[in-house]
């Protein structure tokens, strides 16, 4: 009879397998290098194939490796739902959460709250990571991201935290100095601040008025990948820019930014998107639920 895999050594192999690299999964393990290698070897040596290519620089997965990948995904999540499921109630989940989202709202927003809910239930460790791309938290490793946009692969769950929506604006002394624009065709001849962040595509717009739709080209002296930045830029008067109500709100109502062409919006509203494959994951039930009720007591604050 085989030996059966340890769940353990799947999991360093997983781990392994997402960052590319021993030295950084064995940072994330919080264990050595030589105990990564050593599971590994064990690992291989229990299932009778070579999991990895090895290089001086960096470590790819075989053709073997990736099948063992998602095997193994599937194992550990089965085996984490057992223990939640018979273990734990549904009001105190156990184990790491691994939630992702975009750099400026991450920090925030969901970074805030995500503390809120690891206070909630001592017995989850909450892993937050921020990215300026859009993540695949199919084959990431992750539970959970927490997203702005609608746009979502069918592949994913969503469940919506939140109403909400982009909106056109720029502070009264750019205002004061270019004019203000009466149509979206009037955008051609300002400065507008691109943003490429996560899945936006950059410099194009994409905005809609009652059942209308419209897409403009924008350009600008000025852009960025990160919103906070362009958010400050339009707050000192640089351009017109286009940010989600929750990003402006205090500016709006301070008088620091005023909003345009009221009429046109783009929706953007907030989810929380996971795989299929969690679909009955206790710990991601519990988190979505926290965070759609801090979504909807944060919503009313922004209004």
């Amino acid at each position: 009879m085989h030996n059966i895999p340890a769940n353990e050594d799947l999991r360093v192999f997983l781990t392994v397998a997402r960052q590319a690299s021993f030295a950084a999964a064995a940072e994330e393990l919080r264990a050595s290098t030589g105990y990564v290698s050593k599971r590994i070897r064990v690992l291989e040596t229990v299932l009778g194939v070579k999991l990895l290519h090895r290089t001086t620089r960096r470590v790819s997965v075989t053709e073997d490796g990736e099948r063992v990948f998602h095997w193994a995904q599937r194992v550990l999540d089965d085996v984490d739902q057992l223990m939640q499921e018979v273990a734990l109630t549904r009001s105190s989940p156990r184990g790491l959460l691994r939630v992702s989202s975009s750099f400026g709202f991450g920090r925030n927003i969901v970074g805030p709250m995500v503390a809120r809910l690891a206070e909630r239930h001592p017995g989850l460790q909450v892993r937050l990571e921020v990215f300026d791309r859009l993540v695949d938290v199919a084959s990431e490793g992750f539970d959970l991201d927490v997203r702005v946009g609608d746009e979502i692969a069918p592949h994913l769950i969503a469940r919506r935290l939140a109403d909400n929506h982009r909106l056109l604006c720029a502070a009264p002394a750019y205002l004061a100095r270019r004019g203000t624009p009466r149509s979206l065709d009037d955008l051609a001849n300002h400065d507008c601040l691109v943003i490429k962040e996560r899945d936006h595509p950059f410099g194009v717009w994409r905005l809609r008025a009652a059942t209308e739709e419209r897409t403009v080209k924008v350009t600008g002296p000025l852009s960025t990948n990160n919103g906070e930045i362009a958010v400050q830029w339009g707050a000192a008067g640089r351009g017109i820019i286009l940010r989600s109500r929750w990003d402006v709100a205090p500016l709006l109502r301070d008088g620091r930014l005023v909003a345009l062409l009221p009429a046109w919006r783009q929706e953007a509203n907030i989810w929380a998107v996971y795989p299929s494959r969690l679909a009955t994951s206790a710990k991601v039930r519990v988190c979505v639920e926290f965070l759609q009720d801090e979504f909807r007591r944060f919503g009313a604050a922004a209004v």
